[in-house]
């Protein structure tokens, strides 16, 4: 089966869409570009469909260049066969290549390497042979010489030749490694170490391999790491030697004991070590690929809050010692004004606090206070719910998650961009952006600093950052970018753009005191045809000279589009106007597919087309849940079970959710509580930054846990 037959049968695509897909990664085009403006030839698949493919492609792609690689080892040692070019053609994975080579590999220095110098192999083939002709320790007196003193010893050697042979079957590898997957155990215990209480849980832990949950493997994994817990797996042995045995094992009354013996050695000293390595890396790998999948679930809805727009905000930068550092913000995320206060302890002038704060509001006529949510968060939330009842004018406020503005605050970028102030100000201001377009904001961090998955410092980084950077990327464009106001950090991730290009457009940008046209972006340096091709279509020119530069319609279907108008005696006018409402019945009532035809696109296309002309500069993010807004503070003291509140959720992980209702912290939504019906993952009843209903089920304040539930809601009307 080729690559491109393989790749058709695991995603379910037509043979002709797959071979498409693989072209249009192999001439350089990008996710996005493909998910978006390419659906007629992949069937419309989306970027996360695209992006699995893409990387299963690389994955097969390098498992037939280690096949080859394999093979021409293997030949040149005079060894090629055709059992082995079947075996090879056969294999799936990466970890049956490796079992086919086992063999054939060069090895360091073995107990069987140092048999077979001293010319013990054919010995080893008569005892392997089991025959009962043949009389061994008779045999094994023939192989006595200086290296090799006696028969026993000649045995000895011979076993470990066998012994090593057993241990590089790979038909017998593959069956121990099925069975271990079924019926293995991974069990732990406490080390003595003074950190060890964090790991009480896994004290005498005992669970099957095969269901033992992704979060539980990497506490594990962590826990050994640090020194605190012994790992292993266990299985029966009783389940694994008659295996061994069914491969090497023959009724000879005069060699039964030497190869039992064998055998055990062989699983003992060689196989099981292996394949338990083998065994716990598989669990990791699954276990990694399960927290990654979770932080790019959990990040998509982050990045995708609705921004409020049109909003003055206050960046209000918690702290104890070093005080409280503010940032207003006007509505185009341009600073007005910033100050520290000193509302916590130890300096505690609240009063003082008061004055400035109400003074500073009233004077840049602040909307909404965006409160990060680190150190002395609750302090600053319970004095800000104070302020708002002094100020003279409307003002409701917001916790928001403060993950990596430290990072941000301290980066190059951020020293680019406020070289006047210092960290803790330029920390306020990127609070106060986070609630005002959290998109523009959060692309300056790294991603992995943002805090919305588990055990991400003990992920594969390359991997971590490779799928996270995908995330954002698909974000941005699915969004779209404004050309005259983007910052280098949003356009770098723009379809077809780099760093370098994008410090090129902003250079451009302010030389010629905007952009009118999309087709300006021809005239930035190193931004050729190509790269063109890839970005035009995900930035916008607002108010320019076309009103298509303002949509997603790509500048390849601007003709598409002005067929598709002039087909209804609409005009470019109509669009701006936004006269078109009635535009999608008129397709529907013409057919679709000859509009299509008319107008030398697919359907696909079409419809995209169609849904642009609507809503020309429209933000998919204005259909997102709004961040939730207070005007008061509760405390953890108050909740009592049976409480009913409106949260936002924070973050999802694979036992439950963690959702914010106004306490500052954040109460657990356990898998079993999330609905009625069973739920197979959190992630499929809830996403970060949902608004819902919970309801406090307990309260310990010693550990400061809440725990909530969703079931069991009466709602309003019922």
């Amino acid at each position: 089966m080729t690559i491109e037959e393989r790749l058709s049968s695991e995603f379910g695509l037509r043979a002709d869409y797959s071979q498409n897909i693989i072209n249009l990664i192999d001439e350089g085009n990008t996710i996005p570009f493909i998910a978006r403006y390419r659906k007629e030839m992949h069937g419309s698949c989306d970027d996360q469909v695209l992006r699995n493919f893409a990387d299963r492609l690389k994955y097969l792609r390098n498992l037939n260049d280690e096949k080859e690689k394999v093979q021409k080892v293997i030949s040149e040692q005079g060894k090629w066969t055709d059992e082995l070019a079947k075996a090879l053609e056969e294999a799936m994975t990466m970890t049956e290549v490796e079992d086919i080579y086992r063999p054939y590999k060069p090895k360091r220095k073995t107990r069987a390497s140092v048999a077979i110098a001293k010319g013990l192999e054919p010995l080893a083939d008569l005892l392997q042979s089991q025959s009962k002709k043949i009389k061994i320790m008779e045999e094994a007196a023939k192989f006595v010489t200086e290296e090799v003193t006696t028969a026993e010893a000649a045995i000895a050697g011979a076993k470990d030749i066998i012994a090593e042979r057993i241990s590089d079957s790979a038909d017998l590898r593959k069956d121990l490694r099925e069975l271990l997957a079924g019926k293995a155990f991974i069990q732990c215990s406490l080390v003595e170490n003074e950190n060890n209480l964090t790991y009480e849980t896994y004290a005498n832990f005992k669970q099957e391999v095969k269901n033992i949950p992704s979060h539980r493997v990497l506490a594990i994994n962590r826990g050994e790491n640090e020194k605190c817990l012994k790992v292993e797996i266990v299985i029966d042995e009783k389940l694994t030697i008659p295996v061994i045995e069914k491969y090497f094992k023959k009724d000879n009354e005069d060699t039964n004991a030497l190869m039992d013996e064998t055998i055990a050695d062989a699983y003992e000293r060689l196989l099981f070590p292996s394949l338990e390595r083998e065994c716990r890396n598989n669990l990791t790998d699954v276990a990694n690929e399960q927290a990654i999948k979770m932080f790019e679930v959990n990040l998509r809805p982050l990045l995708l809050e609705a921004p409020l727009k049109n909003n003055i905000i206050l960046g209000f930068d918690p702290g104890y010692h070093n005080g409280c550092k503010i940032a207003v913000i006007n509505k185009h995320g341009e600073v007005l004004d910033t100050t520290v206060v000193y509302p916590t302890p130890p300096r505690s002038k609240t009063e003082e606090a008061l004055e400035k704060l109400k003074s500073m509001i009233e004077k840049n006529k602040v909307d909404i206070v965006a409160i990060g949510n680190g150190t002395a968060s609750k302090e600053s939330e319970i004095f800000v719910a104070e302020l708002i009842k002094h100020v003279n004018r409307p003002v409701t406020y917001a916790v928001v998650s403060e993950a990596g503005a430290s990072v941000y605050s301290a980066s190059k970028l951020a020293a680019e961009e406020f070289p006047d102030y210092d960290v803790n100000l330029r920390s306020a201001v990127s609070i106060a952006r986070r609630l005002q377009d959290p998109l523009a904001e959060l692309i300056k961090i790294d991603v992995k600093s943002i805090g919305v998955g588990q055990y991400q410092h003990d992920m594969p980084q390359n991997r971590l950052t490779e799928v996270l950077t995908g995330v954002v990327e698909d974000c941005v464009n699915s969004v779209g970018v404004d050309l005259n106001t983007a910052s280098v950090s949003l356009l770098s991730y723009v379809s077809g753009l780099n760093k370098s290009i994008a410090n090129n457009i902003v250079s451009y940008r302010t030389k010629n005191k905007g952009f009118r046209s999309r087709e300006e972006l021809l005239g930035v340096a190193k931004l050729g045809p190509k790269a063109y091709e890839q970005c035009a279509g995900f930035l916008r020119v607002v108010g320019g000279e076309n009103v298509l530069d303002n949509t997603a319609v790509h500048p390849e279907s601007y003709d598409a589009a002005r067929k598709l108008l002039k087909l209804f005696a609409l005009s470019e006018e109509d669009v701006k106007n936004n006269n078109l409402a009635l535009l999608p019945k008129m397709v529907e009532e013409k057919g679709e597919k000859a509009v299509a035809e008319a107008c030398g696109i697919g359907v696909p296309t079409l419809n995209d087309i169609t849904s642009e002309l609507l809503k020309p500069g429209r933000d998919i993010r204005e259909t997102m849940p709004k961040p939730v807004l207070r005007s008061d503070v509760i405390h953890m003291e108050d909740l009592k079970e049976g409480m009913v509140f409106k949260g936002v959720v924070r973050n999802v992980v694979d036992f439950g959710a963690f959702v914010d209702i106004g306490v500052h912290q954040d109460g657990l939504v356990h898998i079993s509580q999330l609905s009625e019906g069973f739920v197979k993952h959190p992630s499929d009843v809830v996403k970060v930054g949902d608004v819902v209903e919970v309801k406090v089920t307990g309260v310990d304040l010693p550990k400061k846990r809440i725990s909530l539930t969703m079931k069991g809601i009466e709602k309003e009307g019922e």
